[in-house]
């Protein structure tokens, strides 16, 4: 079978392309921008790359005509506060095309929704189902909850709040009930509907066994870390309060933080479960969902994580477009140190950031981080997925990866912190010498005052910084 799986880079994407690669099914991996996806060697040969921008109508001539299933992954709630009106442009350019291919079924993902309380959020996920159901092809939508596993948002943002905050005052939502669902089960779900012609033209509700208010939840995750945790809620909080308390406690983005806070007083809870006659799983309780994620983290066997996707920057550029360093009007730090271990060096250079920071004067990275996060910036808290291994597209903490060779020895990253400019780090190692250089390119005067203000810190920062890497 001939697969079209839009969202391919997103979190659940990832998590289903094993999956249809182990049926031997040829994927078509339909992503933004190419260059910042990539796929094991093993699976090369089952997958085809292409760039598709649901918003740019002259990318479908890029999607082959003959699919016979397609995904549709996708959501903008972190592009724009009007993501809603972009999710509608999306999916009718989506169904105009699909409905010139061969395509017999869709298989979307879409959120739980309540018919008597609703958000702008849940409305838009319903909305692009109803245009969806006018297609020509056959549609099944998955309509699931909170969903836990090792990297996904919710899971990552409960994850914060529980570590970081021993005492919680929260708004009422936090009484609300929802129905979390382990990442494995939507997986299970996803991949037993595709080509399955009882689930054509039908709607299902997925979730797991437990129904959870918001608060247990947070103090069930808390049990299973050995941790206690109070939380307190407070008759009257705004919703500007709450995504504020979200952006600068989690590592959310806050359009992400905005859109979800619009949903958190909203019931989303299973109202039928017909679905468990035809793929019938075993349902991993919400604990349980804990305890593996957590091996999966502990073990560095985290396959996605919803920070390496385009949601998680404050920018929205190509790679193509900054992965050769300008040199014109630039401002540059370089420096090179003699290596006298060099797969040491490497193995340092590839686990930098996150938990292993950044070797030299880390209070000074964390500061950095918490003025970017001040002015609305990414901050420092995504860290990194892998802690050992990076790919092209992976966050790294304020970075993106744009490209990395280890064997050549070479990882450039560019910066996604708020700045007067673009900024871009690079690692080289050439004739077992380690060379590296910072870059910035400034916007008007603010830039040039930015750099002349940070100026000091550099030589401090970037001299120990590549002392570390070299050190045995």
């Amino acid at each position: 079978m001939k697969i079209l799986l839009t969202g391919a880079s997103g979190y659940i994407g990832k998590r289903i392309l094993p999956e249809l690669i182990k049926s031997k099914n040829h994927v078509i991996c339909a992503v933004r921008d190419p260059l910042r996806f990539s796929v094991e060697e093993s699976f090369k040969k089952y997958v085809t790359i292409i760039k598709l921008d649901l918003l740019d109508e002259n990318t479908f001539e890029n999607v082959p005509k003959d699919i016979d299933f397609a995904y549709y992954l996708v959501h903008s709630m972190s592009s724009s506060e009007d993501y809603d009106s972009l999710e509608k442009t999306s999916v009718l350019n989506f169904r105009k095309y699909i409905n010139q291919t061969g395509c017999k079924q869709v298989v979307y993902l879409s959120g739980l929704y309540s018919d008597t309380q609703t958000s702008k959020h849940l409305s838009s996920r319903h909305n692009v189902e109803t245009e969806l159901a006018k297609g020509s092809f056959s549609l099944t939508t998955l309509k699931a909850g909170i969903i836990i596993g090792a990297g996904s948002a919710s899971f990552e943002i409960i994850r914060d709040i529980v570590e970081k905050l021993p005492i919680m005052l929260v708004p009422k939502w936090i009484h609300t009930k929802c129905q979390p669902i382990s990442i494995t089960n939507v997986v299970s779900y996803l991949i037993g509907v595709l080509g399955n012609e009882h689930c054509y033209n039908q709607s299902f509700d997925i979730g797991g066994p437990d129904v959870l208010t918001y608060k247990q939840m947070i103090l069930d995750f808390a049990e299973e870390r050995g941790l206690k945790r109070r939380i307190f809620s407070v008759p009257v909080m705004s919703p500007k309060l709450s995504t504020y308390f979200l952006f600068f406690v989690t590592s959310t983005s806050y359009k992400l933080a905005s859109a979800l806070v619009s949903s958190l007083g909203v019931e989303v809870v299973c109202k039928e479960n017909k679905i468990e006659a035809l793929i019938p799983i075993e349902k991993i309780p919400y604990r349980e969902a804990i305890k593996r994620a957590f091996d999966r983290i502990e073990n560095g066997e985290i396959i996605s994580s919803w920070k390496d996707s385009f949601v998680s920057g404050v920018s929205d550029f190509e790679i193509g477009d900054f992965i050769k360093v300008p040199s014109h009007g630039c401002f540059v730090d370089q420096r090179e140190h003699n290596i006298i271990d060099l797969n040491l060096c490497k193995d340092k250079i590839w686990s930098i950031g996150g938990k292993n920071g950044w070797y030299y004067a880390n209070f000074l990275w964390r500061i950095r981080g918490y003025m970017d996060k001040l002015i609305g910036g990414v901050g420092l808290r995504r860290g990194r997925t892998n802690p050992n291994t990076i790919s092209v597209g992976d966050a790294v903490d304020f970075w993106r990866v744009l490209y990395e060779d280890k064997e050549k020895g070479r990882l450039l990253l560019f910066a996604e912190m708020k700045l007067p400019g673009d900024a871009w780090l690079e690692f080289k190692i050439k004739d077992n010498v380690l060379i590296q250089t910072a870059t910035f390119r400034p916007k008007g005067i603010n830039g040039r005052l930015y750099w002349y203000s940070v100026l000091p810190f550099h030589g401090i920062i970037f001299k120990g910084m590549i002392n570390k890497l070299v050190e045995v």
